[in-house]
């Protein structure tokens, strides 16, 4: 029996961001991602979709058409409505719909958003308090600004092939969509700091909206330069751009007798435990300190891979962790989905939806008194079009009736 939470719907909102609306015009992952964590933390996300829809309904199988799992995960708990904005009388409910909202993000070129009429000075004129973010592959300020962006040619970019290369002989892309996510990390933070910035300056209705500009290039060349910036950023340089620790070849999981493991003999209290317990003939000068192994990573993890080999990958997870070095066995990804850690803390969340049952990957971040959850399963295409619509017009014979 595995600890999971039951969720059957949308429901009252919680989390930090209750109260806060949303307009969302992001697509497959980037933009997505972000706006996600709003609606697991409170926030009522309309994502606001065209008639063929948001392209990563369609590039993962799912149980039932445009209900992909990548789209699904990253689009859960969030309202659906499907505008065609190439017509008037669309676009006229987007900016009803502008008029009520906290936060517009879009994943538009800058061109294509213009074109549409909904840049940032035509939203901020519908809404002066908006808080608008741009997800863009380049940042507008330089030559490449209107450049579509993909999650390949950004790692391209950003120098993640060439640093893979220099780990594994040949260039490649690292296994996860990582330019997307770390990017949509940025614009949550962003959008969350300009929201901030809103409320210190007076609040909804009164405080200082923003436009705000959120890049996967600049974030991820911020993200990969962190510690390939290395001596680079000396003058004169004292190390080419990248930590050599990180792209050594021999910095790999451990073969054992039947298995891998991962373990961490790095620094001088963990090394000098391994040495006493397990190679007491390494206690010599020649790695005594930090330093001196770290100017032979190579050759220190070439003689631990040795060492490795002579055990089982139980044995040694006993034996790290009787010495209280860090280790940990090699996982799949499937086998996250039975991790008894996880499932002892409740992590995954099971949502009912019309295509049936649902095992989210649950919020990763803890509040005491606001937590967030899974709100519930992702929209079906135009899903809410009516309530939604409907909303809209009481908002307006509201309106219409407070200025009589």
């Amino acid at each position: 029996m595995t600890a999971s939470k039951e969720n059957k719907g949308k429901g009252a909102a919680s989390g930090p961001l209750a109260g806060l609306r949303v307009v969302d015009l992001t697509s497959v992952v980037f933009g997505p991602y972000a706006t996600q964590i709003m609606a697991d933390m409170g926030a009522e996300v309309i994502k606001v979709e065209p008639p063929e829809g948001d392209n990563t309904r369609w590039i993962t199988k799912g149980p039932a058409p445009g209900m992909g799992g990548i789209y699904v995960n990253v689009n859960r708990g969030k309202r659906g409505l499907m505008l065609d904005l190439r017509q008037e009388q669309d676009r006229d409910v987007l900016r009803r719909l502008i008029a009520t909202a906290d936060v517009f993000i879009h994943s538009m070129r800058g061109s294509a958003i213009r074109k549409l009429g909904f840049d940032y000075e035509a939203v901020r004129a519908i809404r002066p308090d908006i808080i608008y973010t741009n997800c863009y592959g380049y940042s507008r300020r330089g030559p490449e600004g209107d450049k579509p962006a993909y999650d390949d040619t950004i790692q391209a970019e950003c120098g993640i092939p060439h640093v893979q290369g220099l780990m594994n002989g040949e260039p490649g892309y690292v296994a996860t969509i990582m330019a997307d996510k770390v990017a949509g990390l940025h614009a949550l933070y962003a959008t969350m700091m300009a929201l901030y910035h809103r409320e210190r300056t007076g609040g909804r209705g009164a405080g200082e909206g923003q436009e705000v500009e959120v890049t996967m290039f600049e974030a991820m060349t911020s993200f990969m330069l962190v510690e390939h910036a290395n001596g680079a950023m000396f003058t004169p340089p004292t190390t080419p751009a990248h930590y050599h620790r990180a792209v050594e070849p021999n910095r790999r999981p451990y073969k054992t007798k039947d298995g891998y493991i991962a373990a961490l003999v790095y620094n001088d209290k963990h090394w000098n435990a391994f040495v006493e317990s397990v190679q007491p003939e390494w206690a010599t000068d020649e790695f005594s300190t930090l330093e001196k192994r770290a100017g032979q990573i190579g050759r220190v993890y070439a003689l631990l891979g040795e060492t490795f080999l002579t055990r089982t990958t139980q044995q040694w997870l006993d034996t790290m962790r009787g010495l209280h070095i860090p280790c940990a066995p090699l996982r799949s990804t499937d086998a996250l989905f039975d991790n008894a850690h996880l499932n002892a803390i409740g992590f995954f969340e099971d949502v009912q939806t019309e295509q049936g049952p649902v095992r989210f990957p649950g919020v990763p971040t803890w509040f005491s008194a606001t937590p967030g959850k899974v709100r519930g399963p992702a929209p079906t295409l135009g899903q809410d079009n009516e309530s939604i619509l409907s909303e809209l017009e009481s908002v307006a014979g509201a309106i219409a009736v407070d200025s009589k």
